[in-house]
């Protein structure tokens, strides 16, 4: 039997985190309570909620518990200490380099605006990535639900703070309300910028939605992208161009992509040579962190430590991280793979 590595110790980069799903459960409760806010009990007593997001309906109780978390983050601290128990958390689990999602649109009526809401967000990453030894760069992403007009004021809002935190322009929310077309202005600007396209897409839509990342987008990687699986022509135009999916297998059991871990088709795009980068998406709703995505690739999936050192060298070549950056974080790996198994 194979003697295996600890996996919290191998060097890896999270690129699929979002803000508001990255908080701590406890810190959840603890700040509602402070503040006399009811939470629902699929918040509260029944977490993590059983969600199902394949149906509409199921979406929608999903942006519910999402916007309830929202709300508890009301004052500058909050957004501090939950960057700081982020950067934290990250740091536990071996990831050096975490690329967060933020989008400023759901905080600015509470923080003096969109441009304000970013740089206090900018700020407590700052800090928070200082605090825990953890980069922690920004990415600022649109939500597919509103107006196309509001993404392209959030892609030039980021491309105002390119290489000042802001590292990426995303899309995120519902694909199945917008289509990535629509929103090609917006990242048209953000890639003027400097910033790397990384829409969501593939995830509750088959393998056209992640085409169409490509196609209408420019996409540079795609968030989720698990879809392509069941196109072999498109996993080949992946691997080709090297574009990777930050695949999140416990938030696709958990909004019901896939039914079980094992139906997560992680393996076959690994072997179809596509780069993947694991992601937990939203510890707060799906109840795992990164660390437990790698348990997964070793547990269900049955990748190897040699193949599991190769998905965090790819998480980390498909991270916005300097050559420099880039390289000692990949010595690490290496030192990790040569080192001693338990």
């Amino acid at each position: 039997m194979e003697m295996h590595r600890p996996l919290h110790t191998l060097p890896k980069a999270h690129l699929h985190l979002h803000f508001t799903g990255s908080m701590r459960h406890s810190t959840l409760i603890e700040l509602a309570r402070e503040q006399g806010l009811h939470l629902p009990d699929a918040l509260e007593q029944d977490w993590p909620p059983r969600l199902r997001a394949t149906d509409e309906r199921g979406w929608f109780r999903f942006q519910r518990l999402y916007d309830i978390a929202r709300s508890v983050l009301s004052r500058p601290e909050h957004v501090y200490r939950l960057l700081r128990e982020t950067a934290e958390d990250e740091a536990a689990a071996g990831s050096r380099w975490l690329e967060i999602q933020v989008d400023p649109s759901g905080f600015a009526s509470r923080f003096g605006g969109l441009t304000a809401t970013l740089e206090l967000m900018l700020d407590a990453a700052r800090q928070a990535a200082e605090h825990a030894g953890v980069e922690m760069p920004v990415i600022v992403a649109a939500n597919r639900t509103r107006h196309p007009l509001d993404a392209n004021t959030l892609a030039r809002l980021a491309t105002q703070y390119a290489g000042k935190g802001v590292v990426g322009f995303g899309l995120s929310n519902d694909e199945r309300r917008g289509e990535a077309r629509d929103f090609e202005r917006a990242f048209r600007i953000a890639k003027r910028g400097g910033l790397l396209a990384v829409p969501h897409g593939g995830e509750l839509l088959g393998p056209r939605s992640v085409a169409q990342c490509i196609d209408d987008l420019d996409a540079d990687r795609v968030g989720h992208g698990v879809r392509a699986a069941e196109d072999p022509w498109l996993m080949q135009r992946l691997a080709d161009r090297q574009i990777c999916c930050e695949v999140c297998p416990t938030s696709n059991v958990g909004l019901g992509v896939a039914e079980r871990a094992a139906d997560v088709p992680l393996r076959r795009l690994f072997d179809a040579g596509v780069p993947i980068a694991l992601g937990a998406d939203d510890p707060l709703l799906f109840g795992t962190r990164l660390l437990r995505q790698y348990e997964l690739a070793r547990e269900v999936y049955g990748f190897s430590d040699a193949e599991i050192a190769e998905l965090a060298r790819q998480s980390i070549r498909s991270s916005t991280a300097s050559d420099p950056a880039r390289k000692e974080l990949l010595k690490g790996v290496d030192d990790w793979l040569t080192g001693s198994a338990e």
